[in-house]
Order: structure tokens, then C-alpha cells, then sequence
């Protein structure tokens, strides 16, 4: 103060108080946190998939437990002791009465498939494309090479069988009280969140369990139409395509590719017709499965574009690799969940702060 004149200091840029600095500082935290975020993804992608992989798992164990508590009137911890025990009994009684003939069939059409190969390399060369079976081998080994972190962690046996038994176990410990998980994370919201995040979780979940369901029908009904088609009309290795082809449905959109690239090359060895029989049994399984079984169960709980999936695929394939190409469309399905309920919560307006959820 000086005289009768009062000057009142104000904080510098400097200073922390000032407007100025808490808007840049505000600025360079988001930034900072999106690049922070873009690297622990890249860093953690194994677990991250890993844990997505056991959501998935633990969301088709739940939805088997629900159907079941339809007609079994008992508790959740038996019905989905069922469930568990009636996939593993599948499993062992399928590669059980399968195992033998299917080892030496799988070594069969590895030399069905090398052969068919050739073949084409070399009509290929006759039309004056200067392509050859080695060329087809780089390209496969480039395209296995180019799969993400995750395919480089459990590329060995032990760790893809490691990698599968943590994501079993995790997915059961979630399937076995999934509501004691979901309220965990949501005391760490604010209460006036809670009920969009129980509200987006309770969709999520029924999205998922609509997808994978129709993706275990589908897997049924093309691995068990191309095995009855292809042995009807005497093409080789029918039980072992019917199996491959309904192990492939996992992986919608390229693996139909995969499957159809095999059912065509092992129906052509067999001769002319029986490839054409091939060719035109695939036909009829994919028609029946994408037009028929996904619009029926999948299609009207997720509605996925086919070019959005399939894009979403080749990302996450080539930064995941097969885990990626696996988990491509519930990642895209939950996605599209959360900015459908959260624009319908704009939409409605604020929450209550009020929470009373019914189990």
C-alpha cells in the first residue's frame, strides 16, 4: 500500500494459482495420460488379453448357467458345476472316440494340401504369373510372422497351454459370483455413476451372451452340415473338416475363408466333381449359418456391421495375433454397448445418487 492507492497482486504464470497454468497443466495431463495409456496397452497386451479372453469364457459359462436354471430349479454354484463338467465330458468322449483317425487324417491333408498347392503354382505359371509354392509358403510364414505380442508370448506349446489354463481359471472364478465383481468395481465410482455402470454392465453381458451363443450354434451347425454334406457326397477327411470347420466359426469372417480354402483344396484332390461338391457344400453351410442362424440369435443383440468387424479383425489380429482375431467382435460389441448407454444417459439426463439394485 502506498499513500491511498491499493494494489492487489494477482499469481503469475509461475505460480500454480494462476488460470493460465491450470489450463495447460489440465492440457498436458490428458495428453500425457493417453500416451501413458497407448503404452502400458502395448506393454500388458498379454494380460489384458488374457483377462478379456476369461471374460468371454466366464460370459459363456454364465449364459449356459441361466438356460440351465431354467429347467433346474437348484443353485447357481451346481448348475454351473454341470455345465463345467458336461463341456469337459464333450470334449474327452469327442477326441476320445476321434483322436487316432484324426492324427493320421490332419497328417494326410497336410500332404493333400502341399499337393493341391503345387498344382496351382504351377497352372499359375502355365497363364504366365511367375508365382511358385515357395512364394505361397513366404507369404504364410509373413503372415504368421506379422501376428501381434500376444501370439509372440505363448507361441511355445507350454505357453499357449499356460495361457489357456490361467484364462479357464480366471473365467471360473468370475462365472462363479460375477455380481461380487462388478460391485467391487463399481465402489470405486463416484455413486452418482453407479447406476449407468451397473446399467451398461447388465447390457454387456446380455450382448455377449446373445453373440457367443449364436457363435456356439453356428459352430455346431457348420461343423456338424459340412461333416454330414462332405461324407454324403464321398469327399476325403469329412469328420476332420467338419471339425475344422466348426473350430474356425470362432473366428467369424476369416476363418469361414480358412475353412473354405481347405474344404475346396482336399475336395479337388479327390477329382473334379467331389471338388465341386465341396465347393458348393461350403456354400450352403455359410448361407445357412450367416443368413439363417446369426440373424435368428446374434445379429439382433449386436447388429455389427460385417466391414466393421472384419476391419476390426485384421487391427486386432495384427496387434494380438489369433487371441486378437478371437475377441475382435465382443470387443466391438462392448464397445458399441458403452456409447449406446452413455448416450442414452445424456440423453435422459443425470443419475440419482440413490442406488437400490435387486440381485
Amino acid at each position: 500500500m502506498r499513500g491511498n492507492h491499493v494494489h492487489i497482486e494477482e499469481p503469475g504464470p509461475s505460480e500454480l494459482r494462476s488460470p493460465l497454468v491450470n489450463r495447460e497443466i489440465q492440457r498436458a495431463s490428458v495428453w500425457i495420460g493417453v500416451a501413458v495409456a497407448v503404452a502400458l496397452l502395448w506393454f500388458l497386451a498379454q494380460p489384458i488379453m488374457l483377462i478379456l479372453g476369461a471374460l468371454v469364457l466366464a460370459t459363456m459359462m454364465d449364459g449356459g448357467t441361466r438356460l440351465l436354471g431354467r429347467v433346474l430349479p437348484i443353485s447357481r454354484g451346481w448348475r454351473l458345476t454341470i455345465v463345467l463338467i458336461s463341456a469337459v465330458l464333450f470334449l474327452a468322449y469327442t477326441f476320445y472316440l476321434t483322436g487316432s483317425s484324426l492324427a493320421m487324417q490332419a497328417q494326410a491333408m497336410r500332404s493333400i494340401v502341399e499337393a493341391q498347392v503345387v498344382r496351382i503354382g504351377g497352372w499359375m505359371e502355365q497363364l504366365g504369373v511367375t508365382t511358385t509354392p515357395n512364394d505361397f509358403k513366404s507369404l504364410a510364414s509373413q503372415a504368421f510372422s506379422s501376428l501381434g505380442r500376444v501370439t509372440a508370448a505363448v507361441g511355445t506349446m507350454m505357453g499357449a497351454v499356460t495361457s489357456g489354463v490361467m484364462m479357464l481359471v480366471l473365467a471360473i472364478f468370475i462365472a462363479v459370483e460375477p455380481r461380487l465383481y462388478e460391485r467391487g468395481v463399481a465402489w470405486m465410482l463416484p455413486m452418482g455413476r453407479r447406476v449407468g455402470f451397473y446399467n451398461v454392465v447388465d447390457k454387456m453381458g446380455w450382448t455377449l451372451r446373445r453373440l457367443m451363443f449364436g457363435r456356439l450354434i453356428g459352430m455346431a451347425v457348420e461343423g456338424v452340415g459340412t461333416w454330414l454334406l462332405l461324407l454324403a457326397g464321398g469327399v476325403p477327411m469329412a469328420g476332420l473338416l467338419g471339425i475344422l470347420t466348426g473350430l474356425f466359426a470362432l473366428l467369424p469372417n476369416i476363418g469361414a475363408i480358412i475353412s473354405g480354402v481347405l474344404i475346396v483344396l482336399v475336395g479337388f484332390s479327390a477329382g473334379v466333381n467331389a471338388g465341386l461338391y465341396a465347393f458348393a457344400v461350403y456354400l450352403v453351410v455359410q448361407i445357412v449359418d450367416g443368413y439363417l442362424i446369426v440373424p435368428m440369435v446374434a445379429k439382433r443383440a449386436t447388429d455389427l456391421a460385417p466391414a466393421l468387424v472384419l476391419a476390426a479383425q485384421i487391427l486386432f489380429g495384427a496387434l494380438f495375433g489369433i487371441l486378437g482375431l478371437f475377441l475382435a467382435d465382443p470387443i466391438v460389441a462392448m464397445i458399441k454397448v458403452y456409447l449406446e448407454e452413455r448416450s442414452k444417459a445424456r440423453d435422459d439426463g443425470p443419475a440419482t445418487s440413490g442406488i437400490v439394485r435387486i440381485e
